[in-house]
């Protein structure tokens, strides 16, 4: 387009744009232009942690193994901390505040080294997905790719690190009288439903510690009250007999009391089904389903906010 001026110049102006009008969403849409870090579709986000599976279990299995690398002992420590653990509960709360009513010296140590075991697989596994964003920031922001494969990996190296240490509970197990048994077989879907379990609450505590880092701070002091509040020491019917009977079953359907009770009830010979509740397998799988399931939608939905801001 041009025009004459008055001395008889000609002037040319540029045409007008197609771009012109547009708003930053639209503009970016006609070039084929995409948010960075957009999160993708459900089903598209788990194909792309399906293909990412080799990272996942890579990354676990090295933090697994730099865990203790400072240490003289290095991996015995993964057995050893749950052990050293499980001796002083026994002497506060087996000899000196006789936890261990209602059970028999054979029966309450296996009863109490399994639970501290397996509910120190949970805590880790939430402790680790509190800090699995948070703690990992550079590796967020430099690289892309789906933000949950770090809480499921570190969930997944406290598996690898329970399964070092029930090495020594099976041995703990037999020292006091209950020997390999078609109940031990018990022991696979326990795990499993447990660590779908962790996974999806350390997915949670992940998305919730990515906004609160300070979650941290406090996790500890609500991981101990549930410990407590779990029958990681004692026997929650026995210990509760004189109370409401409303209360023992909300302390032993949870979570935690709940896997706990199954692995008791598979390795140790005197604890039998009569102390575990109510369709417990139910339950269990229950549990499993809804946090996992639960858990890996609610971080999916803040996946293009981690690592900004």
């Amino acid at each position: 387009m041009s025009e004459t001026t008055r001395d008889g110049g000609v002037v040319v102006s540029t045409p007008p744009s197609p771009d012109d009008g547009l708003t930053p969403a639209e503009l970016a849409a006609r070039h084929g232009l995409s948010v960075s870090g957009a999160r993708p579709g459900l089903l598209a986000y788990v194909r792309q942690l399906w293909g990412r599976r080799h990272f996942i279990l890579a990354f676990s299995h090295a933090k697994l193994t730099a865990q203790y690398s400072q240490a003289k002992l290095g991996q015995l420590w993964q057995v050893a901390t749950p052990l050293l653990n499980a001796l002083v509960y026994y002497l506060i709360f087996g000899l000196i505040l006789k936890a261990s009513r209602g059970m028999s010296h054979e029966v309450y140590i296996p009863f109490l080294v399994t639970g501290v075991f397996v509910f120190t697989f949970t805590q880790s596994s939430v402790m680790a997905g509190v800090r699995a964003i948070s703690g990992n920031l550079g590796l967020v922001r430099a690289l892309h790719f789906p933000r949950a494969s770090l809480p499921i990996s570190f969930a997944l190296q406290q598996l690898q690190q329970l399964l070092f240490s029930m090495v020594v509970l099976f041995v703990v197990a037999i020292a006091f009288g209950s020997y390999p048994g078609l109940s031990w077989l018990l022991i696979v879907p326990i795990l499993v439903l447990q660590f779908l379990f962790n996974t999806g609450l350390a997915l949670v505590m992940a998305r919730m510690g990515a906004k609160t880092p300070d979650l941290a701070q406090l996790m500890p002091f609500i991981m101990r009250t549930w410990m407590y509040a779990s029958g990681v020491m004692f026997s929650i019917p026995v210990m509760l007999k004189d109370r409401p009977g409303w209360i023992a079953d909300v302390l032993q359907w949870n979570p935690a009391a709940v896997y706990m009770d199954l692995m008791r009830f598979a390795l140790v010979d005197g604890y039998g089904s009569a102390n575990l509740p109510p369709h417990v397998w139910a339950v269990a799988l229950g549990w499993a389903v809804l946090v996992a399931v639960g858990g890996f939608v609610y971080f999916w939905k803040a996946e293009e906010r981690y690592g900004r801001g």
